[in-house]
């Protein structure tokens, strides 16, 4: 937004970057497609929560990129990958359908800044605003853009993206090949594998079968853990309901390489075996049924297809094949292992064939079977743990000093009790858990992010928590307000 006299807010304004190239086509949802259309009908109208937003930058070296250089970009970029073009529709019965065009008009809002120094702040800014807005899917494409300039030159590049039309590693491809386009001219051949066609896959006989594979292991996990890890309301809920809690904790990342090191496992299984077994202790589950989000990157020609291909996988954590007075959380990480990835192998499948799947499980069992409890590792590449020896007790004790816990956000509604992301890098990881209030009122969610900390901190130090003893470490510290 620009600031008028006043102080009056005036939109940016909008240029117009017409588009035309490629085929048109129909076809229903993907499976990627369906599970977000089912968990935005859960979360309306507060569905921007799952828009994605980028900034790129394109100020700090190379060729000037104009404002007429990057809107043939932008038109190359919607051509190349056709999920940028696509619309949700209803087809016969209501269903919903993928409808492809070839050429249509989009926009790119333009905010002028005076000063160098102001591109950041206002990027930031402009993807506030373009992602804080939920999608027309039948009407609007699904991708807004944004860009801030100096001078007549193109400093930052900002993309809002609906997520029917791509995850979070899709948007880190449509990042890379709009720089390339934007600087080159170019971002090399075309790409193969689109979601039209994936779409028809999946809805081929083989497509069923791999489908009714995955939801196999779901059958037997599910089997295998309590009806749901949240199953009682312990409070009255807040308004809005919905608290997102935010540790920033420069010890993690060190403490997650060690431990991952240590015990042959990966970064993102040693933190999703901390929460799994922090929820299960303390809602006094011998079993902890998490349901972390699947890339579903894996198979040929996935790597750099532009849709949404994640969807949930399930990870069953026995608590109980450990058990005993003297186990402690490293001994769950031998286990963890297998069975993260064994979810991850079985996470694509019809969403239509895992809600009747939950509903046959509730009637066996008499009550709703769901476990409420997600984990998103956010960052895109699993890496090697870095180089050098473990971190010594003293210095995690130095950089847990520097933590920061607080309460960013807050929302009425979402789908969940408990999700958990997990973002950053090698100096400091953000962890946010986004709950329920009536099952984890905020004192308890700052209490996880403490304990998992804690956790992970101490057992990379050689000290690992006994699991009797996790209970203990959610005990709240103080009401929070």
């Amino acid at each position: 937004m620009t600031a008028a006299a006043g102080d009056t807010l005036v939109p940016d304004p909008a240029v117009a970057v017409p588009f035309a190239g490629g085929r048109t086509g129909d076809a229903p949802l993907t499976w990627g497609q369906r599970a977000i259309w089912h968990a935005i009908g859960r979360t309306a109208p507060n569905d921007h929560y799952f828009n994605i937003g980028r900034v790129l930058p394109l100020a700090d070296r190379g060729a000037v990129v104009d404002l007429h250089r990057l809107t043939g970009a932008l038109a190359a970029l919607v051509v190349r990958h056709e999920a940028l073009r696509t619309r949700i529709a209803s087809g016969d019965g209501g269903e919903p359908r993928q409808r492809l065009y070839s050429q249509g008009l989009l926009e790119v809002r333009v905010h002028d800044v005076p000063e160098p120094a102001e591109a950041p702040g206002a990027a930031d800014a402009l993807l506030s605003s373009l992602v804080a807005r939920r999608f027309d899917y039948a009407d609007e494409w699904p991708v807004r853009f944004g860009a801030v300039r100096h001078e007549g030159r193109i400093t930052h590049v900002v993309l809002a993206l609906c997520h029917l039309a791509a995850d979070g590693h899709a948007a880190e491809v449509l990042v890379r090949d709009l720089r390339l386009l934007a600087r080159r001219g170019s971002a090399g051949p075309a790409r193969a594998g689109n979601p039209l066609d994936l779409a028809h896959h999946q809805a081929s006989p083989a497509g069923r079968r791999s489908g009714r594979a995955a939801l196999a292991h779901w059958e037997r996990g599910l089997r295998a853990a309590p009806p749901t890890m949240f199953p009682t309301p312990v409070a009255e809920p807040r308004t809005p309901r919905f608290w997102t809690g935010r540790l920033v904790s420069a010890a993690l990342p060190r403490a997650v390489d060690a431990l991952a090191a240590a015990h042959r496992v990966s970064g993102s299984t040693v933190l999703l075996t901390a929460s799994a077994a922090l929820v299960a202790a303390g809602q006094g589950h011998p079993v902890a049924a998490v349901m972390p989000i699947a890339g579903n990157r894996a198979a040929e020609g996935h790597r750099t297809l532009v849709t949404t291909l994640s969807q949930d996988a399930l990870f069953v954590l026995r608590m109980d094949e450990v058990a005993g007075p003297g186990a402690g959380f490293t001994d769950l990480l031998a286990g963890a292992w297998p069975a993260a990835l064994a979810g991850y192998r079985a996470a694509a499948y019809d969403p239509a064939d895992w809600d009747a799947l939950l509903e046959r499980a509730a009637v066996e069992r008499g009550t709703e079977v769901h476990p409420y409890c997600c984990f998103n590792d956010m960052r895109l590449v699993e890496r090697p743990a870095a180089p050098g020896r473990a971190p010594l007790p003293d210095e995690l004790a130095a950089l847990r000093r520097r933590s920061v816990l607080d309460f960013p956000a807050t929302q009425d509604r979402v789908a969940c009790r408990y999700c958990l992301h997990v973002s950053g890098d090698d100096s400091a990881l953000t962890v946010t858990l986004t709950a329920d209030t009536a099952f984890l009122p905020p004192d308890t969610i700052h209490a996880h992010l403490r304990a998992i900390e804690e956790v992970v901190v101490t057992a990379s130090a050689g000290e690992p928590p006994l699991l009797a003893e996790l209970p203990g470490l959610l005990a709240a510290e103080g009401a929070v307000r």
